[in-house]
């Protein structure tokens, strides 16, 4: 309310007023409470609901992303096209610094591979090698199979597991508690002597479609071929091994890694009017799986994100803090995209006000889940309230979502998008992620929601408190 005047006092003898000035404009910072988001932001949160669920624009793009490139793996030709198609599309938004930041990644070449049932009868098994595994050699392994539920029994039966193809026939609980199988498989079946390792895939429901995957290995122990068969194949295995019968499956992989290569992570800005330095991030990883299309993991992340903020921008609306949205790269299969981020932006961490990530899939949006101070839950749960319209204004404490938790121990603020995840691990890391999965009205919800909380915590007057 003193710019009229401030020009005509701007002399030595000013100096009072003007440190008058900034302890107003500091004071009105630290009386902005929660309860005055509604009131603040409600037009605008409306006005950006409708948009968001009346366009097109979003999904279109998501559909031609998919279409076009097909899987974006780490290393690969198909994911460094997509990267570019994005930058200049982001250029034709009108982002500001809309740059790609080089990450050199991992390199991981699946190859021809395949699973044939020998004994009690032929038959061909779908399967996936799981990312990371060695291959069988040229003749591949021919063995017996032995089946298990767990860890324990595996070890309970060593004796036995020589020479043999353990498969781990774990039935899904949930991700976290079943996706060690697929992690640890291939360590713990070669400490009992085991020739290959095997797993059923990891999720709820199944069309013969296998999943695909991280694993890894442990230094000291051998190193032996891991791959992921469907839960019928896994089943059925099961019980001709009840029944007393013996499996027996020839698995050839042609699996290698290569050198080092190069990929980027995408970086656009929405250039803050007034705090340019303060970042609200807002993400999803632009890699996936080399089979599919990546469309729920996590295209529809990125786009979601994307179109999000290219609303703001498109509505003419300038935060006070800057919007920066990153498109991170081998989030599947090593991390490095956001590692590298946060190695290169180190300094800047301090002023990351939060780090949002849609990494569910784009289905219906519920709400959004926080790790970080308890005094920013307030203003959180108020914006949540202005989406209350489209039933997407949840908060919970918690985030786990993976690429942005790097960001956590550097003091950044993170969220998550949550949606409703009944479908999502039917698809996840298979060859069924492709667009038709994805419902448009779904994705405008998330669409929605996503940027109403970028824009209200990227504008507030108050900081987000850490």
């Amino acid at each position: 309310m003193f710019s009229h005047v401030i020009p005509s006092f701007l002399k030595a003898s000013s100096l009072p007023l003007l440190c008058m000035i900034g302890s107003l404009s500091l004071f009105a910072e630290v009386s902005f409470q929660p309860e005055r988001i509604s009131p603040a932001y409600r037009e605008t949160a409306e006005s950006l609901i409708r948009t968001a669920l009346s366009s097109g624009h979003g999904f279109e793009r998501l559909a031609e992303m998919c279409d076009r490139f097909g899987p974006r793996f780490s290393g690969s030709s198909n994911l460094e096209q997509a990267i570019d198609w994005v930058l200049g599309e982001m250029e034709k938004d009108g982002f500001s610094s809309v740059r790609g930041e080089s990450v050199p990644v991992p390199r991981w070449v699946r190859g021809s591979e395949s699973l044939t049932f020998l004994h009690p009868r032929e038959k061909r098994c779908a399967m996936l090698g799981l990312g990371g595994s060695v291959g069988t050699g040229p003749d591949g392994i021919s063995a017996e199979v032995m089946v298990v539920e767990s860890f324990e029994a595996l070890q309970q039966g060593a004796a036995h597991a020589k020479g043999k193809i353990v498969l781990f026939n774990a039935p899904f609980t949930d991700y976290g508690t079943t996706v060690v199988f697929r992690v640890r498989g291939a360590v713990e079946a070669a400490k009992v002597g085991a020739v290959a390792s095997l797993i059923r895939s990891v999720g709820p429901f199944s069309m013969q479609t296998p999943h695909t995957g991280m694993m890894s290995y442990e230094d000291g122990v051998p190193r032996i071929p891991h791959a992921a068969i469907t839960s019928e194949d896994a089943m059925m295995m099961a019980r001709m091994q009840q029944r007393g019968e013996t499996p027996h499956v020839r698995l050839y992989m042609e699996a290698h890694s290569l050198n080092e290569g190069q990929s980027r992570n995408v970086v656009a800005d929405i250039v803050g009017a007034e705090q340019p330095d303060e970042i609200v991030l807002v993400s999803g990883h632009i890699d996936s799986w080399d089979v599919g299309q990546g469309a729920m993991d996590d295209g529809g992340g990125c786009l979601a994100m994307w179109e999000a903020a290219r609303l703001i921008l498109q509505t003419g609306l300038k935060p006070r803090r800057t919007i920066r949205v990153v498109l991170w790269t081998n989030e599947e299969n090593g991390m490095a995209g956001v590692r590298t981020y946060r190695d290169r932006h180190m300094e800047a961490l301090e002023d990351h006000v939060l780090a949002l990530e849609s990494d569910a899939g784009t289905f219906k949006p519920s709400g959004f889940s926080f790790t970080g101070s308890e005094k920013a839950m307030p203003y959180l749960e108020a914006i949540g309230g202005l989406l209350g319209p489209i039933q997407s204004g949840r908060l919970k404490w918690g985030a786990g979502v993976s690429d942005i938790m790097h960001l956590v121990p550097h003091g950044v603020p993170v969220m998550g998008l949550d949606v409703d995840r009944t479908r999502y691990f039917w698809y996840h890391h298979t060859a069924a992620d492709t667009i038709d999965k994805l419902d448009q009205d779904e994705f405008n919800l998330c669409v929605a929601a996503s940027a109403v909380m970028m824009w209200v915590v990227a504008d507030m007057p108050l900081r987000l408190p850490r």
